[in-house]
């Protein structure tokens, strides 16, 4: 079923959301590559979006969040550039990248992006990895698989951590058939409540965004972190780790020192940078910090 997006708020400068996603992407050279062989049969096949190829820069790869895309980095991906080769991806089973075998599985997903980066880069090429959300656990799961390829994983609000969360307002889903207006203000209220510190900060692409990702989502993204599936694998960790999150980060407030406690017992050079005023979301809502941060930290 097509979507109408005829309530999403255009953007200040007067393009629609679509539009302005869509000039982004085209600055990108848009990489399909073969994530596996699959239970349903042939090989999947995992999106990526491309920046730089090239380059000669420092090979940085961007995981993005549960029910995402490549679009959570939209902010992030051209400033990035111009200090590493970006690859962006659509984990599988969200945005354009085919399932996995198993939705609710952090290994099967693993498998897939693993797969995927072997066909994506060189054997000889090492990375870094921002991994947000959802991301940030595959990034620690892959790590185990190829550590001798990743140089340092960033961790941007990562999920899956059994640690203490405040109360929040169950999220809604969003669904093909409500209204236009509807599935607008409903995508606001879930990206108010989880994704942004400050509702000013929920625009058009953010809307857009969530409304697309989410109703085209099969990984199971939120069900997963709730085993605590990054916790559990820390310990086999060797990749150096570090971590950026937004002040009031709705996973986290006000409970980050908990998290720092976690992974400096673990890594004891571990370091957490918190961003003021920014929600989970922290790439997008303080999308300048954000780069500026990421860049110091894996020059």
């Amino acid at each position: 079923m097509k979507l109408d997006y005829s309530a999403v708020p255009r953007m200040p400068d007067g393009r629609t959301a679509l539009e302005t996603i869509e000039a982004v992407a085209a600055t990108a050279q848009a990489v399909r590559v073969p994530m596996g062989p699959r239970s349903a049969g042939g090989d999947g096949q995992m999106m990526w979006h491309v920046w730089g190829e090239g380059s000669g820069k420092p090979t940085l790869l961007l995981f993005h969040g549960g029910a995402g895309s490549w679009i959570h980095w939209i902010r992030n991906v051209q400033p990035l550039s111009e200090h590493f080769t970006v690859y962006a991806a659509d984990m599988p089973g969200l945005g354009d990248s085919d399932p996995p075998d198993d939705v609710l599985g952090i290994w099967s997903i693993t498998d897939c992006v693993d797969h995927a980066v072997r066909a994506l880069l060189p054997n000889d090429r090492a990375f870094s990895i921002a991994g947000f959300s959802f991301g940030g656990m595959v990034s620690g799961h892959l790590s185990t698989r190829m550590p001798e390829r990743i140089r340092r994983i960033a961790l941007v609000g990562a999920a899956g951590l059994k640690a203490t969360r405040a109360p929040m307002a169950k999220l809604h889903r969003l669904l093909p058939t409500m209204a236009p207006q509807v599935l607008a203000d409903e995508a606001r209220r879930n990206l108010e409540l989880l994704m942004l510190h400050d509702p000013k900060n929920v625009d058009g692409v953010a809307i857009h965004m969530q409304i697309m990702n989410s109703t085209r989502a099969r990984t199971r993204g939120r069900d997963i972190g709730k085993t605590g599936a990054l916790s559990a694998v820390l310990p086999q960790v060797r990749t150096p780790c570090t971590g950026i999150w937004g002040e009031f980060d709705s996973t986290t407030y006000p409970h980050i020192q908990e998290r720092i406690d976690l992974f400096t017992a673990l890594q004891p050079d571990f370091r957490m940078h918190v961003i003021p005023g920014a929600g989970h979301w922290v790439a997008y809502e303080a999308a300048d910090a954000f780069n500026a941060t990421l860049v110091e930290l894996l020059r």
